[in-house]
């Protein structure tokens, strides 16, 4: 034989080529059943439910090589979150103390070194440390795509914290008081250095360069527009811009658009898109801003975009505003149920009463709807954005309840919203 080698006869030569040709013949019909089960699936034979099932265990399969941990995590996080039960025995409760000790299974570590009948705002600031330490922990741990998600999740509360550094500097304050004030979730490595600035414009030119907001302002605001009567128009001009970008980055980037990720975090911020537009044209009512102006603090997305934003941006009063989101139901029902249309009340979600509930209240438990929905689907990142918003939602029900008892306002203590 032509492979002849030095000491092989030649039935090891054959022997040799048997194996050889042997193993040639196993690795064609591997490739062959593996094409012929991709053919099947272009071609339809196999059933929907087949496809289906497949791809969700192709998706589950690289989804829990990278982020599985992370997810189980946080679906361990959110089986911590108050009951409508553990809601109840708060309510019942006389004192701050009372409060502090019912929440002793679910934040013990975090509350063990207030004082007793702590004030109402340190017990928030500790439940709130335990959002944080919780969150920080899983953006240790996350990666990749991941990674990145929660840095969007980040730059809501960045936009808060710069937009008070600002109005701290247009009131010449000192702004390193101002930093205990910012929102941890908002705190970047850079922030100390916007401190420097000792005028608007040396702090703009520090937010261009220190800070991820960078592109933001860029193109949208330049340092005449930081003054103490735009604030709230630089705040909401940044929110548009931040909104339109995350919005981008789950329906464009690569391994997210196309996946439940993509899916959940569009309904979620279609839906804050439209509630900052319709929050913007109620505020704007009786001030200064022009209806043109008002247009461009939309967000160019959303149930309402473009024909309801266009209705809103010429609305001059809280009705004209209702007949603008009349065509979404849910929005047409929170206008009816407060009073600013016609129509009967709607269910509230399990816990607290629809007495007295505001707009914003009803927008909060839409929010809170839509993030216990996302812990229905499996294999998305969604499920870490809806955790923090269920969380704040609960640091807002426990201050609320607190107060109520602090003021002695037990008539009231039942506006919160409970979702589990």
């Amino acid at each position: 034989m032509a492979f002849r080698r030095a000491g092989i006869t030649a039935v090891d030569e054959w022997l040799i080529l048997m194996e050889t040709k042997q193993q040639a013949w196993w690795r064609k019909q591997q490739k062959r059943a593996k094409m012929t089960w991709w053919s099947r699936v272009g071609l339809g034979n196999l059933s929907q439910g087949d496809v289906e099932r497949n791809t969700t265990m192709s998706e589950g399969l690289f989804f829990n090589v990278a982020t599985g941990y992370i997810e189980g995590v946080v679906r361990g996080y959110r089986n911590t979150l108050l009951t409508g039960q553990q809601y109840s025995n708060l309510a019942q409760c006389e004192t701050i103390d009372d409060v502090k000790l019912q929440l002793g299974p679910a934040y013990g570590d975090f509350l063990a070194d207030l004082p007793p009948n702590p004030s109402t705002s340190a017990l928030a600031d500790k439940t709130l440390d335990k959002l944080v330490s919780e969150f920080r922990y899983l953006q240790a741990n996350a990666t990749g795509s991941l990674s990145k998600f929660m840095d969007f999740l980040t730059y809501g509360y960045m936009i808060d914290n710069v937009a008070l550094l600002i109005t701290g500097t247009l009131h010449e304050r000192d702004t390193r008081e101002l930093l205990e004030r910012c929102h941890p979730l908002g705190w970047f490595e850079t922030m100390p250095a916007l401190c420097v600035a000792t005028n608007i414009e040396e702090l703009y030119n520090s937010v261009l360069i220190e800070t991820p907001l960078a592109p933001y302002f860029k193109g949208s605001l330049s340092h005449q527009d930081l003054d103490e009567l735009n604030i709230e128009i630089i705040r909401n001009t940044l929110y548009k811009n931040y909104l339109e970008d995350f919005h981008n980055w789950v329906n464009s980037h690569s391994g997210v658009a196309g996946s439940p990720t993509a899916e959940v975090m569009t309904e979620i911020l279609e839906f804050e898109a439209d509630r900052r537009s319709i929050n913007i044209t109620l505020n704007s009512f009786g001030t200064d801003l022009s209806k043109a102006d008002r247009q461009k603090l939309y967000p160019s997305f959303g149930k309402l975009h473009p024909e309801g934003t266009l209705m809103l941006s010429r609305a001059d009063d809280p009705e004209a505003v209702r007949i603008a989101v009349d065509g979404v139901h849910d929005y047409r029902t929170f206008f009816d149920q407060t009073g600013m249309g016609s129509g009967s009340n709607v269910g509230n979600m399990a816990g607290g009463s629809d007495e007295g509930k505001s707009l914003e209240d009803l927008f909060y438990q839409k929010e809170m709807e839509l993030s216990k929905l996302a812990f229905t689907r499996q294999f998305t990142f969604s499920i870490v954005y809806a955790w923090v918003k269920l969380r704040e939602q609960e640091i807002r029900n426990i201050t609320w309840i607190a107060e109520c008892i602090a003021q002695n306002q037990k008539d009231r203590i039942g506006n919160y919203i409970s979702v589990f």
